[in-house]
């Protein structure tokens, strides 16, 4: 983890100063730009030194061979990757012949500044060549949110003893060579040159390239464009080459003390499965003009803009822990760069960080980003779920590979197809339908989008209801079971009534039967009977929910309970994660828990159970979690928190918002994690917040860890806007747009209109702290800092940090 806890603590920006090479990796990743359309890591613009260029188009991947030892029916033949496109930040600087690399020369001060305001990445270097001349550069770059299709770069050198020659090379680079990191040597031959070039040109200071890829045929153009600003009277020299893979304008100037050479690069990417090479350029073409029309000052005026509106309904404010509240707006502001502009496309798990799960789209888009972004930034939740809809016939047609009716929604995806080779989940898994359902029944009771449900909303919520019919049934005892499917514990996989499957298929079927009898039209076009959806109501009534009589507890499945437990005692530190250290059959069988399953149900359908059995099944569950995916303390703090547990909550609550600042996982090298950032969010609002939405509506539960001294943070919900302040004992609600908006505090309902409303909280009762598997307890934090873990009983060590190219499953 070298070098992950060195950002200096602002509340508005990440600001690392001082030259780390070997942080290169993580810096590339936590300093990435993106608008959920392109994504560009945060290489410096000279391209080296670098840890892992990339540069990605969302959707944009290559196919290849999935490997089998040995075949069976139904697994996928094709995965997807995503590719590192055509790289245009890159410009080169020669300082009177000698390249700025600063793994040369000497970097007097060098640092960057990710702000979460202006929506840039800056960065300023003084620098001494190997020959002793000394010169000053400052960048600037965007990905706009508001023109998605463009990203600009303003890049500024002067010297600073003396006139200086400086040369600049601007490049438009494809088939940038990177090592690759995978295992599978499919994946890897996939990746290396996958863009072959049909098109090419360049005048002035502008070019463009047009690449295919050879299997999955998709077609991108990337074009850039420039302002040149050197000193009056200066004898300023411009040339542009084309080639296959790299278009380069060169710029050469004499540059006196005093004096400054600045581009301005505009660049414009697209990508179509079905436009035409001059459909492509006309489009980036297009891009481009546009960029040159608004200008670099009003781009980032745009940007500035955008964020002004967003961070008004989505910002979180902390009392009491500077570096949290500067993780939290991180967290926030990453979430919402993978999904702003993604409109027609999914939300990946890295969003476009990084090549992490190779670019896929899994059910955590839905469950923890289209969460947050419900109730920030509800237009990208809904563009998101459309997204989902666009790939039905997908999920139809792999249903019926399965022998399902209605839609089995992929594992795993780029393009909608199920490209999973981990059978147990990419089969089994078919929680990610109810999950999809969820997001879409948030969403309409969150927006009352009534077109969304027309037109997507309600085929989505029929589909996913038809696939529980034909995969559960009706047991002699009365009850709806739903047999042999993998939960989201993955450490349990192909188990009977999964607890958290069985209440989200009910809560699809219920919300199905609903979404037909308000949209009857739309029902009828899908052939929606009364007798369906009166068999629908039947089984969500009936499901079989297990119950453990003699422990008291629910099991995460049926007879969960009675496996033998983990031996966690006997477990090293150096075990963890148990998947890369253990056979499979063993974890199968026993009584462990990768990430939070049963402990998830009781948060998205708190509404099963009773507050007793939610601190019974929490105490229970925590000794038996160990946390091998980033996924898990999230919910974890939301329940620590409900149950009384506000301290082992914060502790949760820092371990998701620190997940990439802190690099807890050791992979922050591939691409952050967009899901525990966003439950970073969910763990303030839904934990100390007490957010809930069951059946639609809205209620909050306020209470306020010992560690903060108050919280703040903003929801939308049906066309308002209010702030729901927490203090000790109290909290405020006050509405700043829309309204007047309805729900309940503590049980109390609320009407919130002009007048702001101020109610007590009353203290949970004192619980004792339940106790996890040895050496898995959450990193005891204070404000402002994290007791050592040798100190501890920390969870994560440097012993235990998952490997960089271990397989794509194992930091779920």
């Amino acid at each position: 983890m070298t070098g992950t806890h060195r950002y200096e603590c602002a509340p508005w920006q990440l600001l690392w100063r001082g030259l780390d090479l070997s942080g290169l990796t993580q810096t590339e990743s936590t300093f990435a730009l993106s608008n959920g359309h392109i994504g560009l890591r945060g290489t410096l613009e000279e391209a080296e030194p670098r840890g892992l260029p990339g540069t990605y188009l969302n959707g944009f991947y290559e196919e290849h061979p999935l490997p089998y030892a040995e075949a069976g029916y139904g697994y996928p033949e094709a995965g997807q990757t995503v590719v590192n496109v055509t790289d245009g930040k890159i410009i080169r600087l020669l300082v009177e012949d000698e390249p700025l690399d600063l793994r040369y020369g000497h970097a007097t001060r060098h640092h960057r500044v990710l702000d979460f305001r202006t929506g840039t990445l800056r960065r300023e270097t003084e620098w001494t060549s190997p020959t002793g001349r000394r010169v000053r550069v400052r960048s600037e770059r965007l990905v706009s949110f508001t023109q998605r299709a463009v990203v600009a770069i303003r890049y500024e050198v002067e010297p600073l003893d003396g006139a200086v020659q400086f040369v600049a090379q601007s490049d438009l680079l494809a088939n940038e060579p990177i090592d690759a990191e995978t295992g599978d040597p499919r994946v890897a031959a996939a990746l290396e040159a996958p863009l072959h070039c049909e098109y090419m040109t360049a005048a002035d200071y502008g070019a463009v390239l047009v690449h295919r890829t050879s299997r999955s045929g998709l077609r991108m153009a990337a074009a850039m464009d420039h302002e040149i600003e050197a000193p009056r009277g200066s004898d300023l020299r411009t040339d542009i080459a084309v080639e296959d893979d790299l278009a380069r304008l060169t710029v050469a100037v004499d540059v006196a003390e005093g004096g400054c050479l600045r581009l301005t690069k505009y660049l414009g990417y697209g990508w179509s499965a079905q436009r035409s090479i001059p459909a492509l350029r006309s489009q980036v073409d297009a891009a481009l003009a546009g960029a040159r029309q608004t200008g670099w000052e009003g781009l980032l005026s745009e940007q500035r803009q955008f964020l002004d509106d967003f961070w008004a309904s989505a910002d979180v404010e902390l009392d009491g822990d500077p570096e949290l509240q500067q993780a939290l707006r991180f967290s926030l502001f990453h979430v919402l760069q993978a999904g702003a502009r993604g409109e027609s496309r999914a939300i990946p798990g890295k969003g476009l960080t990084g090549p992490g799960y190779d670019g896929h789209a899994f059910w955590d888009s839905e469950t923890f980003v289209a969460q947050v972004l419900t109730y920030t930034l509800p237009g990208a939740a809904g563009d998101a779920l459309r997204w989902r809809h666009s790939t039905i016939d997908k999920a139809r047609n792999r249903a019926r590979q399965l022998g399902l009716r209605g839609t089995a929604f992929p594992w795993r995806s780029i393009n909608g197809d199920e490209c999973s080779a981990y059978w147990p989940a990419g089969t089994a898994a078919f929680h990610v339908n109810a999950d999809i359902a969820d997001a879409v029944a948030r969403y309409l009771a969150a927006t009352g989008d009534t077109d969304f449900e027309r037109d997507h909303g309600t085929e989505l919520l029929v589909e996913t209801a038809r696939l529980w019919m034909s995969l559960g049934h009706h047991d002699p005892h009365g009850g709806f079971r739903i047999d042999g499917v993998t939960g989201p514990d993955e450490y349990s996989a192909i188990v009977d009534n999964n607890v958290y499957t069985n209440l989200m298929a009910q809560r699809n079927l219920f919300e199905a039967a609903a979404s037909c009898s308000r949209q009857p039209d739309v029902a009828a076009r899908l052939s929606v009977s009364k007798h369906e959806t009166g068999a629908w109501l039947a089984a969500a009534r009936a499901m079989l929910v297990p119950y453990d009589d003699l422990l008291d507890v629910h099991p995460q499945a049926e007879r969960f309970t009675e496996h033998a437990r983990w031996d966690f005692r006997s477990t090293p530190a150096s075990a963890y994660p148990l998947l890369l250290n253990f056979p499979y059959f063993d974890l199968y069988r026993k009584q462990v828990v990768k990430q939070s399953d049963l402990v998830l149900a009781m948060h998205l359908r708190g509404d099963a159970f009773t507050l007793d059995q939610k601190r019974r099944n929490f105490t229970y569950y925590e000794a038996l979690t160990v946390r091998d995916s980033s996924l898990s303390a999230a919910t974890q703090a939301v329940l620590a928190a409900e149950c009384g547990h506000l301290d082992l909550a914060f502790d949760y609550f820092a371990e998701a918002a620190f997940v990439d600042l802190h690099d807890v996982h050791g992979n922050v090298r591939n691409g952050l994690h967009i899901a525990s950032l966003a439950g970073a969010w969910i763990a303030v609002v839904a934990g100390f917040g007490g957010l809930r939405d069951h059946d639609g509506e809205l209620s909050f539960q306020p209470r306020l860890p010992a560690e903060l001294e108050h919280i703040a943070f903003h929801v939308c919900f049906r066309q308002a806007r209010f702030r729901v302040d927490v203090w000790r004992g109290e909290a405020t609600y006050t509405l700043t747009d829309g309204g007047p908006v309805s729900f309940t505090h503590h049980g109390e309902p609320v009407t919130l209109s002009a007048d702001p409303v101020t109610l007590s909280s009353p203290e949970p009762p004192d619980q004792p702290r339940p106790r996890q598997p040895d050496g898995r307890a959450p990193p005891r934090r204070r404000p402002g800092r994290a007791i050592d873990a040798a100190s501890s009983d920390a969870a994560f060590s440097a012993d235990t940090v998952i490997a960089a190219a271990a397989r794509p499953m194992e930091e779920r």
